[in-house]
């Protein structure tokens, strides 16, 4: 049976919950691969609007095993008041597995995240400030601390010295706070041993004894395709991998086990934070789209900055992650406008790029070039067919499926759950 990537294919907050709970019927695990609670799912059921942070939005499907791969970085108060709050809304979270090779947010990786943005100024790089990339880095300087440090308390309280040996040098001499005692960071973190212990397990041999068993396993990004931090708008982008390669590593998921890459869209862009942003709408014109959609962060609540459709990015991303299927989002918050503009390549000092440039100066300085689409004015939130959306709308999806190069399996038509036009199974 098959493992199933799902990545967003722009700058993040494409709906990739939604996705999730669409085929979550059809699946036994999902496993989230990268990424803290620096990003969100909002996941609407019954009426219901769902938050979700750090935790897999496959929590919300019964008979689904939620998965916190190796790749992801773990605030562990946020993980458990996020439990909490499913728990006294009825939701079971009992099923929850961790991986051990998780890496721990700490406290002095929040203080630090915060005070190198405000030292950076101007050259910030406008992350959510909660010690998600000063974590990633610890991993890949190898002082990181992980899951199954909280276990041995000998090794987390050296790993922990070791690192607030720097740490506290930059925190004191470079920034002016307070140095970070070795027994209140271990502290905190020992008091949530005994509660994540039975959670705790070797995900990626859980993972792959679920796939020979014939389990259908889905691995869900966080953040997106633009934010990867290889393949993104470096340096405005996250500290993990959210492309479809990222599955791999972040889960211990071998790549010849994947069968398909869902990649999401809306059917316009947003990003949130700094960098550039070539079909951003400014003004009366970026706040209507931004209040039609309800563009706030799930996670931080920051206005997202909002712009038309960017077909140079979607082919960039169905190109990098490999995508078999598109899901496109959103396409009831275009309902009224006329016509709607489609980037569809960009010029930079007078050269036309049907792809995304080379370098970060040239796509800085891209102009978008547009094609304009015919709009429509009908309420599509009660569509669950091709054929019940306007011609206008249809021909919509057809454009964003033409120029990005893959089909588009699957049409949100309003926030809800059942809120979906399927074109074809997601599930094969």
């Amino acid at each position: 049976m098959p493992a199933i990537v799902l990545v967003g294919a722009q700058w993040g907050d494409e709906g990739k919950g939604k996705a999730t709970d669409l085929i979550g019927s059809s699946v036994d695990y999902v496993v989230k691969f990268n990424g803290g609670n620096n990003a969100g799912h909002t996941v609407v059921i019954d009426g219901e609007t769902y938050a979700l942070h750090l935790l897999p939005s496959g929590i919300l499907t019964p008979g689904v095993t939620p998965v916190i791969g190796n790749g992801v970085v773990i605030d562990l108060a946020v993980l458990f008041a996020e439990l909490d709050g499913l728990d006294a809304r009825g939701v079971d979270t009992s099923k929850l597995v961790v991986s051990a090779n998780a890496h721990l947010i700490p406290s002095y990786n929040r203080t630090l995240d915060k005070v190198t943005e405000r030292f950076l100024g101007k050259r910030r790089i406008g992350t959510t400030g909660r010690g998600i990339g000063p974590t990633y880095a610890d991993k890949m300087a190898r002082v990181g601390l992980r899951v199954q440090d909280l276990f041995d308390e000998k090794i987390l309280r050296q790993k922990v010295e070791g690192a607030l040996d720097q740490k506290n040098q930059l925190l004191v001499k470079v920034y002016n706070r307070r140095a970070v005692t070795v027994d209140e960071v271990v502290d905190e973190l020992m008091s949530y041993a005994d509660r994540l212990r039975p959670m705790v397990t070797d995900t990626s041999l859980l993972l792959a004894d679920a796939l020979d068993e014939g389990r259908v396993v889905i691995m869900e990004a966080g953040q997106a395709t633009l934010l990867d931090v290889d393949h993104g708008t470096y340096p405005f982008v996250t500290s993990s991998n959210a492309t479809a390669g990222g599955a791999c590593t972040g889960s211990g998921v071998p790549p010849t086990r994947i069968d398909s890459v869902i990649a999401v869209l809306k059917a316009y862009t947003t990003r949130v934070g700094e960098g550039p942003f070539p079909t951003e709408l400014f003004g009366d014109e970026g706040d209507r789209l931004r209040k039609a959609g309800g563009e706030f962060g799930t996670t931080t609540g920051r206005p997202r900055r909002c712009g038309w459709f960017d077909a140079v990015i979607g082919r960039y991303a169905t190109r990098i992650n490999g995508t078999t299927d598109l899901v496109l989002t959103k396409l009831d918050v275009l309902t009224g406008y006329d016509p709607v503009p489609v980037c569809v390549a960009y010029e930079v000092d007078g050269v036309r790029h049907d792809e995304m440039p080379m370098t970060q100066t040239e796509f800085h300085h891209a102009v978008p070039i547009f094609e304009y689409f015919e709009g429509w004015d009908d309420d599509i939130t009660g569509a669950r067919s091709m054929g019940d959306l306007p011609s206008a709308a249809r021909r919509y999806v057809e454009a964003v499926q033409d120029l990005c190069g893959a089909p588009v399996s699957a049409v949100g038509v309003g926030p809800g759950r059942e809120e979906i036009v399927a074109v074809r199974d997601l599930v094969r």
